[in-house]
């Protein structure tokens, strides 16, 4: 009787579990691998919370873990299409052993033998070897998740999903991203954050032959869009009986631990969706005293290449910006501009910020960071041995000049060999620019006669009405600036000398410009008021003839301007002399107030030529613009 029980109880048990039997052979589910009935070989285990590890941080090692039993894909039958249909849903996580290189990867792969002895580590991935792979008869499908770049085997980058057939080149392959259902963007994934990764594989073979790949963070829900979608027949590829599984392999120097922490798998229609709250947890990350050690050794290491880099860079930084200050300059302290500052105002001193240049330097266009005031910084070489205080001081006094008619001299710095004068900066540019060269517009006469008188005005300033006498000694067209109402101003302040009213100046060294020059000069070398006259003299009869002092393509051979005016003078002639742009006409004086008599006669002078400029009483030249 209790056998007939028995065995009443065994059929009705056979009975209930045939239907999940026959379940099993189309489908199964793995959240956690405990107990899971896999075929593992290499280095792969079942920790005993359920995780399986397929490597760890061993070099040059393959490990596979299979579904135990073969699944069918008949090729043959009439039913071909749903036979062939498959889809996969996994949770996988690569650990590297350095943050930033993994090494090599994993493979999900339906293979038709479980017998890898003969492929390799590295770039094969434990599937093939260098002779084998891309063999068709090899019958293998794959599609890989690549910590490296290979090129051997043709990687797009070093975090690619491929699909493979037969070996690792792959038939697609594409950078890892998941599409956001909830943004509506591509957002980048890294295969070795060692963060959990989720994978939905489908191929449809009964429509449209297409196997769809989407991957995703864990607990992001499962997008729209898979990152690969590419027509595949695989009747070609599958043979009647395969294996369903996973493989990985490390490199030579590189290694990671490979993890999948649960699976599901279906052959007649979807997969079934993980249980997240049953997965097992990846182990927390442990040092070993000796990695220990040697991430102490390469953290010390780093960081005193960076302390020597950046003490380096800051003796660069301090030799790039590096100036000249001496106790005594505090006091003009205000006046004094770090060369910080300059340099960032001119882009560094670039040659596309240069204004102009001269033989005393360059003059560069600048916009001040802290004001935002454009400003022209000029370049000076000087001796720092010889008389730079006393010449930092005259600076700095005519930094206090304030008149219409002058360029105003900031400021100053100074460099080891270097000068830099800081001046307002005029958006005209220079007058010689007007006056000789295609670049600006002719001037009319009014526009010339009304510079003319500012500039004398602006001269009579620094002879007379300053509190102490200042000597330009470099009046010329060149040194006189535009600004934006095209008013002349005297600048370039960098070869002037100041000294009491009643003394006599003290220098004696001949500076200035040839054609410029008061013929005492030569005999002297002392620059006075008179000489700074003569200079203008020469200036206006610049203006009014459009022609430079010493021309030697328009002037007679061996003769300045200011001579050739006076033989003309001589020849009753006078009026050819004038610009060949502009017409001459006789007008008398109280007419108009344009007159050489009026400007010469402004300044009191013992150079004789400069008051023979002085023209009739009952007649000036007034220059018409045609």
């Amino acid at each position: 009787m209790i056998t007939a029980l028995r065995s009443l109880q065994f059929l009705i048990l056979l009975f209930i579990e045939l239907p999940a039997l026959a379940q099993d052979e189309n489908q199964f589910i793995y959240n956690g691998f405990r107990g899971a009935n896999l075929r593992l070989d290499g280095l792969a285990n079942v920790h005993s919370s359920g995780l399986l590890q397929l490597t760890n941080n061993s070099k040059q090692r393959t490990c596979h873990a299979f579904y135990h039993l073969p699944l069918k894909f008949d090729t043959s039958s009439s039913r071909l299409a749903q036979s062939l249909s498959f889809s996969t849903n996994f949770i996988f996580a690569i650990v590297p052993e350095y943050p930033t290189i993994g090494g090599h990867g994993m493979a999900f792969n339906i293979s038709p033998s479980m017998d890898f002895t003969q492929a390799q580590a590295n770039q094969y991935l434990g599937l093939f070897n260098s002779s084998n792979n891309g063999l068709a008869s090899n019958h293998l499908f794959a599609v890989e998740f690549d910590a490296l770049k290979n090129l051997e085997v043709g990687d797009v980058n070093d975090n690619p999903v491929g699909i493979d057939a037969g070996g690792l080149n792959s038939t697609a392959s594409a950078p890892v991203t998941y599409f956001s259902n909830k943004e509506g963007t591509e957002k980048n994934l890294s295969l070795i954050s060692g963060n959990p990764i989720q994978v939905w594989i489908d191929y449809d073979h009964e429509v449209e032959k297409l196997l769809n790949v989407t991957i995703a963070p864990i607990r992001t829900p499962k997008p729209n869009r898979p990152l690969l979608s590419t027509p595949i027949n695989l009747s070609q590829i599958l043979l009647d009986s395969m294996y369903v599984g996973f493989s990985s392999s490390t490199g030579s120097s590189s290694a990671a631990n490979h993890y999948i922490l649960g699976w599901s798998f279906n052959k007649s229609g979807q997969a079934q969706n993980l249980d997240l709250s049953k997965l097992p947890k990846l182990p927390r990350k442990r040092k070993s005293r000796e990695k220990m050690g040697l991430y102490i050794t390469v953290s010390l290491m780093t960081l005193s290449i960076f302390l020597i880099i950046t003490g380096t860079a800051y003796v660069v930084w301090r030799k790039k910006y590096e100036e000249v200050r001496e106790d005594w300059e505090q006091e003009y302290g205000p006046q004094r501009f770090s060369y910080k500052d300059l340099y960032k105002a001119t882009n560094g001193f670039k040659d596309r910020e240069i204004l102009g240049a001269g033989g005393f330097g360059k003059v560069y266009r600048g916009v001040l960071p802290s004001s935002n005031i454009e400003v022209a910084v000029k370049k000076v070489s000087h001796d720092s041995k010889q008389g730079m205080k006393e010449f930092v001081a005259e600076i700095a006094s005519m930094g206090r000049l304030r008149h219409r008619n002058l360029v105003q001299l900031l400021g100053y710095c100074r460099r080891k060999g270097e000068l830099l004068l800081v001046y307002d900066y005029m958006p005209n540019g220079s007058l010689d620019k007007f006056l000789f060269s295609n670049e600006k517009p002719n001037l009319n006469w009014a526009q010339r006669y009304r510079i003319l008188r500012g500039v004398a005005s602006g001269l009579l300033y620094l002879h007379e009405e300053w509190e102490k006498v200042i000597l330009h000694r470099d009046v010329k067209a060149s040194n006189v600036l535009l600004d934006a109402g095209l008013n002349g101003r005297l600048g370039d302040f960098g070869l002037a000398r100041l000294y009491d009213h009643g003394t006599n100046p003290q220098t004696t060294n001949v500076v200035g410009t040839v054609g410029y020059l008061a013929p005492e000069l030569t005999r002297t070398g002392k620059a006075t008021t008179s000489s700074d006259v003569f200079a203008f003299g020469a200036f206006m009869l610049e203006v009014a003839c459009g022609r430079r002092p010493i021309d030697l393509q328009e002037l007679p051979e061996d003769m300045i301007l200011v001579d050739w005016i006076f033989e003309m003078w001589k020849q009753g002639a006078v009026l050819e002399t004038s610009d060949p742009d502009w017409e001459v006409g006789m007008v008398k004086k109280g007419n108009v107030e344009a007159s050489a008599e009026f400007v010469m006669s402004s300044f009191p002078s013992t150079s004789g030529k400069a008051s023979a400029f002085s023209m009739s009483s009952n007649e000036s030249i007034l220059f018409r613009g045609r």
